[in-house]
């Protein structure tokens, strides 16, 4: 039985997983080769590091059809189903994107000393730095019509400093090795071997990668495409669930804890659990005394901007806002999980009729995360009115939309705690103007909504041309406390592309910690980033492959968005191009 809370992402309950955990003397002669080795990696060179960064791109090529072919399976996924694409997207090819944007850092680390920052760098009137990080190249600009990201930077970064806030621990390699632990995810393959190579490549550090038990399974293949990393001793994959993580956790050589997972998981490694963890956190008075970060989920807003929309945007974005659900059967920590609206938009209910549509064409999927239906059950009992889409079945669950959840039941489970499953709700807020709403809107997202990791706003060109609505907006985007901000793109993306930072706003105290401190991904390597904005147009053309009713061009489409990663060459574009149009 799941525990269900009431604040934050969900208590996971405990599961085998498909590979016997490892047991302490494997995982203590893990260790020791990795301490054995860790001044040798820092003392690799940047040329050295490019051709291991070669390697596995070779290496993660060539199992991707497996790798992604084991995950259908796992989550009872048929490989002709359109929901295939995204195990290309979430796994292979988000890894393949991020080494061939790790590649090029390093080649501009060896050629002038940091990662080259491909747009333009701006100083906002408040003093804030800005990046222009994406698109990075020509195939971006391709495959992201439209589509821009900016890192913004803390404060105290200026335009004459920022270079020194990149690729810091390549600057002086006096430093010390070190063992970090990272604890894997269950759900987004791509997670465990992407955080294991941000600690390598930006944080300088040799790894052991505990999996998840949810997706154990990948470990045999993760190996064969991180072989580069593995065979001279820089890298070791172990398994196992909560005992083999607590016993990693505090073995001395491990410098310091990366986690992608629960608050409560990252609550019990700090604090400790029962009563006297419980006691602990709420003194602040940590057992674990070791560096930490993590990525711990968010109930993630969708601000919709009322608009002129026609009727063909409303199917677009209703299309775009059941895609932000359903992607990955509602198991991301980026899912929408509270849509908000004006209530005195006129076409707030044409939006719902278009959600419910979509829902309608979209089959249920397996529930495989541990606990969903305890979580899902939760919810339907707090939430009778709830409307939900389809049948519940042994193994699947219906998707579950909850419209017009008052904002002033601040305490409402759907405000408080991430559902991790297919479900969100809709608030409307009351406000005078447009600009009203969207300030309300903000502080709403701020200030009731639990987490910091994601947000997105939905906004019409024709609004923008209103400066008070322009002016709200970016306001808006300034005001926001979220890792990632999103701007007419579902915010997910910005794990996508990789060369954004994905995490928490930072600020959050250790025994508050919400969605989590530090950051991942970040190609650019970045020291003092903020947070990163994406901006794209209201209505992308071709509508994007990720899209839920897109059908098997999302499978064809990122198998080969996948291999241009591998091996970029222009003859591949228009392949992609006519996938997307035409499925």
């Amino acid at each position: 039985m799941a525990t269900i809370t009431q604040t934050g992402a969900p208590q996971f309950p405990t599961i085998a997983g498909a590979i016997p955990p490892t047991d302490r003397e494997t995982m203590d002669a893990a260790i020791q080769t990795l301490n054995a080795q860790k001044d040798a990696w820092v003392a690799l060179d940047v040329t050295k590091r490019i051709a291991i960064v070669d390697q596995i791109i070779h290496d993660v090529a060539a199992v991707a059809d497996r790798w992604v072919a084991a995950c259908l399976q796992a989550k009872g996924i048929a490989p002709d189903a359109p929901a295939a694409g995204e195990e290309w997207s979430n796994g292979p090819y988000s890894v393949m994107k991020e080494l061939r944007q790790f590649r090029q850092s390093l080649a501009d680390i060896r050629a002038t000393g940091r990662p080259r920052i491909p747009g333009p760098i701006t100083t906002r009137p408040d003093g804030q730095v800005v990046a222009r990080v994406f698109p990075q190249n020509t195939y971006d600009k391709i495959i992201f019509t439209g589509v821009t990201a900016d890192i913004w930077m803390q404060p105290g970064v200026t335009k004459e400093n920022l270079p020194e806030t990149q690729a810091v621990v390549y600057h002086d390699k006096q430093h010390s090795g070190k063992v970090s632990l990272v604890l894997g995810a269950g759900n987004v393959s791509s997670i465990g071997p992407l955080d294991a190579l941000y600690k390598l490549l930006v944080d300088d550090e040799v790894v052991i990668l505990k999996t998840n038990p949810v997706n154990a399974y990948l470990g045999p293949l993760w190996e064969e495409g991180l072989r580069a990393l593995i065979e001279p001793g820089y890298l070791r994959i172990v398994h196992g669930g909560a005992a083999e993580g607590a016993y990693l956790c505090n073995h001395p050589d491990i410098a310091d804890v990366h986690i992608t997972g629960s608050d409560k998981t990252f609550d019990a490694i700090v604090f400790g659990t029962g009563p006297e963890g419980a006691a602990r956190k709420a003194a602040n008075t940590p057992l674990l005394t070791k560096p930490i970060t993590g990525e711990l989920g968010n109930v993630s807003p969708v601000i919709v901007v009322p608009g002129p929309w026609s009727a063909s945007d409303i199917a677009y974005q209703a299309e775009h806002l059941v895609t932000m659900l359903t992607n990955n059967a509602g198991f991301n920590c980026n899912a929408t999980r509270v849509i908000l609206t004006h209530a005195g938009w006129s076409q707030r209910q044409q939006l719902l009729d278009g959600m419910r549509k979509v829902f309608a064409g979209v089959p249920t999927r397996s529930a495989y995360y541990p606990g969903a239906r305890d979580r899902y059950q939760s919810f339907a009992a707090a939430h009778p009115e709830a409307e939900q889409f389809g049948a519940s079945t042994n193994d699947t669950l219906p998707w579950m939309l909850i419209p017009g959840v008052a904002p002033e039941q601040t305490d409402d489970i759907t405000f408080t705690t991430e559902a991790f499953c297919g479900i969100f709700a809709e608030t409307p807020l009351d406000a005078a103007s447009v600009p009203d709403y969207i300030a309300k809107a903000v502080t709403f997202a701020n200030e009731q909504l639990w987490g910091t990791l994601n947000v997105t706003l939905l906004v019409h060109p024709a609004s923008l041309k209103d400066p008070a609505v322009a002016r709200a907006v970016e306001q808006a985007i300034a005001d926001l406390r979220y890792g990632t901000v999103a701007v007419n793109y579902w915010a997910a993306t910005g794990y996508a592309v990789g060369i954004t930072t994905w995490g928490a706003f930072p600020g959050h105290a250790l025994n508050d910690i919400q969605s989590g401190t530090g950051v991942v991904h970040n190609t650019l390597m970045f020291s003092r980033p903020q947070k990163s904005v994406l901006r794209a147009p209201f209505r992308a053309f071709p509508v994007p492959v990720w899209f839920v009713t897109h059908g098997a061009a999302a499978r064809n489409a990122f198998r080969k968005l996948t291999m241009l990663e591998a091996a970029p060459s222009p003859l591949k574009v228009p392949s992609i191009i006519m996938t997307a149009l035409l499925g």
